[in-house]
């Protein structure tokens, strides 16, 4: 069973008598009754700030560890994956809206809990020594990762997670202690751009820098999306800022397949190639995905 240390612990309780959400930038005020943007943080005068989604998973599976991706921590390894409900991004083009943003939001009890004691056993069992929380935005699950770490780390099992970035730096401070390496998704290098889907660069770079202060090891993925992800000015930006912190941290460039509510076309793979044709000038660990 989720014990009561996972309690939501990232929100305030305002003067104005609504709840401020400090899980990630949003910083959503929540009236009674109401839910952040995520759909999966609640507040309630009666009953106070709750997420009883935490430690409940919509889905899990054993996948190879390249499929997050993360190429270069414990390459050909395999790693148990769980994912929830959710996401505090509004991309068009998400692959995973069928859990990010169901038409029809599953109850908590639709999902399966699984206690820290319970997840360190299962992976045990498989043979397995790494977590991953994947396919939503798992740092909705902030409390149950940073509680269950240190019991998968007392059985040898280091965790992961593979996010957009956003979070608070609160959290993210909590997550440099407890996670072992971090997929981040930086969608864009245009800050506008971010702001129309929901998020922000420049918390995704402070999270990233502090991150590889930390010690955590990082890989980051850039989805090329026509029309949204696609300047070749603003990826330059964004390769010249990853070579500036370690020209050694890996970056997997991916192509875009229509998805969700967008329909663009796939993204040119003479596009994809001239975007590597770069980053390789600058980086040493560059890899293009689904292009084949």
């Amino acid at each position: 069973m989720v014990s009561a240390m996972m309690e939501p612990r990232w929100w305030k309780l305002e003067d104005s008598g609504r709840a401020r959400c400090e899980m990630c930038f949003h910083g959503c005020l929540i009236s009674d009754g109401g839910n952040g943007m995520c759909g999966v943080r609640f507040f309630s005068s009666s009953d106070g700030f709750s997420s009883p989604y935490l430690g409940r998973f919509i889905s899990t599976a054993i996948d190879p560890i390249e499929k997050k991706p993360l190429y270069h921590w414990h390459p050909g390894s395999r790693i148990m994956s769980l994912g929830s409900a959710g996401c505090n991004m509004t991309c068009p083009f998400c692959q995973n809206h069928s859990i990010s943003h169901p038409i029809r939001r599953p109850a908590p009890s639709e999902l399966r809990e699984i206690g820290p004691e319970s997840l360190a056993a299962i992976t045990k069992d498989n043979g397995l020594s790494s977590v991953a929380y994947t396919y939503n935005e798992p740092t909705l699950q902030g409390e149950y990762i940073t509680a269950a770490a240190p019991v998968l780390s007392d059985s040898g099992i280091a965790s992961v997670i593979v996010t957009n970035g956003i979070f608070s730096s609160s959290l993210c401070a909590d997550f440099s202690r407890v996670i072992s390496a971090a997929n981040v998704d930086v969608k864009t290098f245009n800050a506008e751009t971010y702001r129309r889907i929901g998020g922000c660069l420049d918390t995704v770079m402070s999270n990233v820098e502090s991150l590889l202060r930390g010690g955590v090891h990082i890989e980051l993925t850039n989805l090329v999306v026509p029309g949204i992800s696609d300047s070749i000015e603003d990826f330059v930006r964004m390769v010249d800022w990853i070579a500036g912190m370690d020209r050694r941290i890996p970056l997997h460039i991916s192509r875009y397949f229509p998805a969700f509510r967008y329909s663009a076309p796939p993204t040119d793979v003479r596009v994809m190639e001239k975007f590597c044709s770069y980053a390789i000038t600058k980086l040493s660990r560059v890899h293009l995905g689904n292009v084949r």
